[in-house]
């Protein structure tokens, strides 16, 4: 149920107490028989908050020695990019991880103008210190933490780790870490070693990397810059008082963009947002809720954008029809790269997560290209964004990143800045906003009506759900259509998808367990209409009650 004041602005009593978060970060232990306070790593790494016991010293530094161990058992001793956003948990985390590192010897870079740091910036750097290295790849490999819950509330911290590829850890990494980070909460953190945080600044291990910098300058190879320029495109962007605030303001300036940074404020409070649909203050930039302010000067610019607070999502604003669905943008993205790339290579496929929208599909058939699609999580586009086979990457929460301009990488991991610019780039170069072009495709492929909702299930339900196979579906049609496949692992790498897909011709549902609360996530589409959705909506939930049960 969205609350009544979704959308207005945060008020003094929505604001969390700093002091007294950062306070719980250091006097809080967690403890490390109750499975909920232990390090969990989800898709994007580990995140709670000091207050609940889930995000607090204890859990970074033993997080952080596991990383430590974890790289030295691979050879990894080349540099760790170390970055944080703008959340208060995550300057006192960062602090933590580096008296770790330093006393493991670990080379670390931190940002050298004392910065915040975007994913996107992280895994930039990997990569082209990486790539540095050469075809062979021998010698120091560089790897890299981010200190980042992305759009969660201000209570929240998170922390994240990316190997040398410099996309988000797989499962198996992860697994290894948690598992070992635990272990050492479990054993009182005496596997932890750890040096004074003056002498861990002034190692000879730790040094500066300029991050903005590195970033900054090679944004024209991935975004036709030089036209966004030329057309005059008006740029709104907003940071949400996160990473990529002093990001905008140099890109505007490097390359002469008429582009207004429409809320400069950093503020660990983040008292400037609007309340989201539940009446928490969060950073979600795919949210009309929480970009009701930016949504409100939609007319001032040909193109408004939004970032979460390490930029790795995007939100798009345009004139003529306010926020874009992160489904809709996604679709004109891939139909205007695809047709304006010519030094990508011409069997790279389209990537996308298997509960985003099917006009993708409808899109990429359309372009005469292959359809990578994979479960949740970017992990998945890694080695395909790598080696060029796939050129663009999307999820349906509004997180994607493609390949330059000559179809080498960019980054492995979300890139909510190049998003953000791709949109002016298509309106200079088409002269129609996405919006406008998103209409064009619907003409062409049709309307469908899509939504993702939250349905109460038990632990037992949620793992009976996430080992589902695909006979326990007794169900031979969907919302009156023949039921055509009905799915536990991913058409494009046959990778177990944790719950279920089942398709119709018009329209199809999925369901995941949430990883944190005990409900199940139930997305669906129709291009038949809302009714036809409600419909599918309606008999999924018949569906997996059937499938899980009194589990």
């Amino acid at each position: 149920m969205t609350d009544p004041r979704a959308g207005q602005p945060a008020a003094a009593e929505d604001l969390v107490d700093v002091a007294k978060l950062v306070t719980a970060y250091y006097a809080v232990h967690p403890d490390p028989g109750d499975s909920a306070q232990r390090v969990s790593f989800g898709t994007s790494g580990h995140r709670g908050s000091a207050f609940t016991a889930t995000f607090n010293e204890d859990h970074i530094l033993a997080t952080t020695q596991a990383i430590c161990e974890y790289r030295a058992g691979l050879g990894i001793d080349g540099p760790l990019y170390l970055g944080a956003d703008t959340h208060a948990l995550s300057e006192p985390a960062q602090v933590s991880a580096l008296e770790v590192l330093a006393a493991n010897e670990v080379l670390v870079m931190v940002d050298a103008r004392g910065g915040y740091t975007p994913t996107p910036a992280v895994s930039r750097a990997i990569l082209a210190h990486n790539a540095s290295l050469g075809a062979s790849g021998a010698g120091p490999r560089a790897d890299g933490i981010v200190v980042t819950p992305s759009h969660n509330p201000p209570s929240d911290g998170g922390f994240k780790y990316n190997p040398p590829d410099g996309g988000p850890a797989g499962t198996d990494i992860t697994r290894q870490i948690q598992d070992r980070a635990n272990e050492l909460l479990a054993d009182g953190l005496k596997g932890v070693r750890r040096v004074p945080y003056a002498r861990a600044a002034a190692a000879g291990t730790t040094g500066k990397f300029d991050f903005l910098g590195g970033y900054v300058a090679g944004l024209g190879q991935v975004v036709d810059l030089a036209a966004i320029k030329a057309a005059g495109v008006r740029i709104g962007a907003d940071p949400l008082g996160g990473a990529s605030v002093a990001y905008w303001a140099e890109i505007g300036d490097r390359y002469g963009l008429d582009l207004t940074v429409v809320n400069p404020v950093v503020d660990a409070t983040f008292r400037f947002m609007t309340l989201d649909w539940d009446g928490k203050i969060r950073m979600d930039c795919s949210s009309p809720f929480a970009m009701a302010s930016l949504i409100g000067r939609q007319h001032e610019f040909a193109v408004a954008t939004g970032n979460d607070t390490d930029a790795d999502r995007h939100g798009i604003v345009t004139p003529d029809a306010g926020l874009l669905n992160p489904n809709h943008y996604l679709a004109v993205a891939i139909d205007h790269l695809y047709r304006h790339r010519d030094g990508w290579p011409s069997a790279a496929a389209v990537g996308k997560t298997l509960v985003s929208s099917s006009m993708i599909d409808l899109v990429t058939e359309g372009l005469g290209r292959e359809l990578l699609e994979v479960p949740v999580g970017f992990k998945w586009f890694v080695p395909g964004l790598l080696d060029g086979s796939v050129a663009f990457g999307g999820e349906e929460s509004a997180g994607a990143s493609f390949l330059q301009r000559d179809g080498s990488v960019w980054t492995t991991d979300k890139d909510g800045i190049i998003l953000a610019l791709l949109a002016s780039e298509i309106t200079a170069v088409t002269g129609r906003s996405p919006s406008e072009l998103y209409r064009e495709l619907t003409s062409r492929y049709g309307d469908p009506a899509y939504a993702r909702i939250d349905t109460a299930a038990s632990r037992a339900q949620k793992a009976a759900l996430a080992r589902l196979s695909p006979e326990q579906v007794s169900a031979t049609e969907l919302a009156g259509e023949p039921i055509v496949a009905a799915l536990t692992t991913a058409p494009g790498n046959g990778a177990p998808i944790g719950g279920l897909k089942v398709v119709a011709e018009s329209g199809w549902f999925a369901a995941r367990p949430s990883g944190t609360e005990d409900v199940y996530k139930l997305y669906a589409e129709s291009f038949r209409g809302p009714a036809h959705l409600a419909a599918i909506q309606d008999q999924a939930r018949e569906i997996v009650a059937a499938a899980i049960g009194g589990s």
